[in-house]
């Protein structure tokens, strides 16, 4: 990863030690996230820096950019096991919202019935 980092002039991150706002990821879509293997990391004016694997990969750059329009997107490099690890925290994080949200619905409707 190092190379690539170097090589492609984009610096590497390493998730294991930084904070990784889950409700940023709701801000896209999750086909993206999980289809494209990236990650959004944190939100600075008008710009938003993802985490990705493969600099090489224009299709999921050009996804990225398209999704984060009009924000500017900035890149940041992982390791693969990272994302891994971070997108697997997603979908447990958006499972959990979406729970919470159809239990709320369900307590609305329970309490306008009552």
């Amino acid at each position: 990863m190092r190379a690539l980092s170097e090589q492609f002039g984009i610096p590497a991150a390493d998730l294991k030690t930084s904070y990784i706002d889950m409700e940023l990821g709701l801000k896209f879509p999750s086909s993206l996230l999980l289809n494209h293997q990236c990650f959004p990391l944190f939100e600075e004016g008008n710009s938003v820096t993802f985490a990705i694997v493969n600099p090489l990969d224009a299709v999921s750059i050009s996804k990225i950019e398209e999704a984060a329009t009009p924000a500017q997107v900035k890149f940041v490099l992982i390791d693969a096991d990272d994302i891994k690890e971070v997108l697997k925290k997603f979908r447990m994080f958006h499972i959990s919202q979406n729970v919470k949200r159809l239990l709320n619905k369900d307590k609305e409707k329970n309490e306008q019935a009552g």
